[in-house]
């Protein structure tokens, strides 16, 4: 350190002194603006960049808010249509039940009517069977009661005894 002070002069210190300030200068005018522009801009970029991350995040919270609020639509739309299709299927089946039902009382009572009239048919062909076998008897009942000729005064004399005249 003492012979950095002995060798002090004072001409070289001036001079470094000046071409220190100007090197100063000469870096402010040229170097130090735009260094100082480019840590600006950088710093301006920074937040810009910021600030759109920000409001990315911000659309998608609102992108996943109207995702949501969509698919609650959808969802709602979806078992509206399921309970429609329900009720619609219900209402098929009972109005097939209910034809059915009508069509096979229509089939009961279409039967139940052909069984009366066959019923009537048979009642009456067995009505006339038994009349002309009553005939066909009471023909040979009184063939043989009128052989007698003694036989058929006597029916004739039953007959009026059991007629009374009015």
């Amino acid at each position: 350190m003492d012979k950095l002070i002995e060798q002090f002069s004072l001409g070289l210190f001036v001079w470094q002194t000046v071409l220190f300030l100007a090197l100063v200068l000469l870096l402010r005018k040229f170097a130090w603006k735009p260094i100082l522009e480019a840590v600006n801009n950088r710093e301006e970029g920074i937040k810009n960049a910021l600030d759109e991350a920000e409001n990315a995040r911000k659309e998608m919270q609102n992108l996943q808010a109207d995702n949501e609020r969509i698919l609650n639509e959808a969802r709602t739309e979806r078992d509206g249509m399921l309970k429609e299709a329900r009720e619609l299927k219900e209402s098929i089946i009972a109005e097939a039940k209910e034809e059915a039902t009508i069509q096979a009382n229509k089939v009961i009572e279409q039967a139940q009517a052909t069984i009366q009239s066959e019923k009537q048919a048979a009642i009456a062909d067995i009505k006339n069977q038994v009349a002309e076998i009553s005939v066909g008897i009471a023909e040979k009942v009184v063939k043989t009661e009128l052989s007698d000729k003694d036989k058929q005064i006597k029916l004739v004399e039953d007959m009026l005894k059991e007629v009374t005249i009015s």
